[in-house]
């Protein structure tokens, strides 16, 4: 590993496993993570702000050294049967972390024993700990849309599917709501919001849809499978501040002439970019847009976030590593960022605090605006 990769100041971004969690907690399933124990403990105290608030069936397997070293995968089946027999969720999902992945355990073929003896819709989120939370989530989001959409009767003009919400990107209680009202005035009807607010029989309905709103880099898994086997084109952006009415425009054009559009990367820059801005691609990518539209300057995102490339417009960089992060923001003038980020920043530069949940967990938590209002 180059010493620019490694963390030694500012956190990572939580993993994917608890991007599982987070993307399924309100859809009544039953989510397992296999582990010795800390992931329940990190994912509930840091990462989920529902936790406290609403029920949801999420548990962590307890696997020990010898049942690692051993194999002893009936524990593990017999111990999920028996919590489904007396909690009857809508599904089961499983995740592993490193020690299970380390030891090659097949989650697929477990998940497929599970169902055949319980008879629950049972599926395998394939994570192992070490990626961030867009990858889990994605999964999760993909098996959901796979396993439950059904195949419409009929579809709805000017219907459409918010994908890509979780408290990791969406930490403030608005912001669902925000976000419909946005729509519906824009002359949308809402069909479903992965996954905030909705259950899992609103998502099945999700074909019926005519179109898609990409609102995080979590939802983009789901709308490539919609699109294809539902033929319900997406649009990446999100409706907020000077941006809203171009986001509401390229939904109705993206559902008119039925193809897909990336919208978050199509930022172009005026001259050497002044604000340098941290965070997830799509979010991201959308408030640099907002930001360049209300006070005519050059934005550069900067995302330590995998697999992003498709979603970065010219000019933004992938960042992985602290000491990368560090040495791309050397020359920034302004950085908008969440406060961790403050120790690996420069001195002379100006620093606006834009807390994310996914960084920071709940260190900021009441300090995150409705990011949908957030330039209004």
């Amino acid at each position: 590993m180059h010493i620019e990769n490694a963390y030694r100041i500012i956190p990572v971004y939580t993993a994917d496993v608890s991007g599982v969690c987070s993307a399924l907690f309100e859809l009544g399933g039953m989510t397992v993570m296999h582990d010795p124990s800390g992931c329940n403990s990190t994912y509930n105290t840091h990462d989920e702000t529902r936790w406290y608030d609403q029920d949801s069936l999420i548990y962590i397997s307890g696997l020990t050294e010898m049942d690692a070293v051993m194999g002893n995968d009936r524990k593990l089946i017999n111990d999920v049967i028996d919590a489904a027999d007396r909690l009857h969720p809508k599904f089961i999902a499983l995740c592993g972390s490193p020690v299970p992945f380390l030891n090659g355990t097949d989650f697929n073929a477990l998940a497929r024993i599970i169902e055949s003896e319980t008879g629950i819709p049972s599926f395998a989120v394939e994570t192992n700990g070490t990626h961030d939370y867009v990858q889990g989530a994605s999964k999760a989001w993909e098996k959901i849309a796979e396993r439950f959409i059904k195949k419409p009767e009929c579809k709805k003009e000017r219907a459409v599917n918010i994908l890509g919400m979780t408290p990791l990107d969406y930490a403030s209680s608005d912001s669902v709501s925000s976000m419909r009202e946005i729509l519906e005035s824009a002359g949308f009807t809402v069909q479903s919001v992965w996954a905030m607010g909705d259950s899992l029989d609103t998502l099945s309905t999700s074909g019926e849809a005519s179109v898609n709103l990409v609102v995080s880099q979590t939802g983009m898994a789901a709308a490539k499978y919609m699109e294809e086997h539902f033929q319900i084109p997406y649009v990446t952006g999100v409706p907020l501040g000077p941006v809203k009415d171009m986001v509401t425009e390229q939904l109705k054009k993206a559902e008119k002439e039925k193809r897909s559009i990336i919208l978050c990367n199509r930022r172009k820059y005026n001259g050497q970019p002044q604000v340098a801005l941290i965070g997830e691609p799509v979010t991201g990518g959308s408030l640099a847009w907002a930001i360049s539209h209300k006070y005519g300057c050059s934005v550069r995102l900067f995302t330590p976030i995998e697999k992003s490339r498709e979603l970065l417009a010219e000019g933004d960089l992938l960042v992985r590593g602290e000491g990368a992060m560090e040495q791309a923001l050397s020359n920034a003038e302004y950085i908008v960022a969440d406060p961790l980020y403050a120790p690996v920043c420069p001195k002379e530069s100006t620093f606006y605090e834009l807390a994310h949940a996914a960084f920071s967990g709940r260190c900021y938590l009441r300090e995150i605006p409705d990011l949908l209002k957030l330039l209004d």
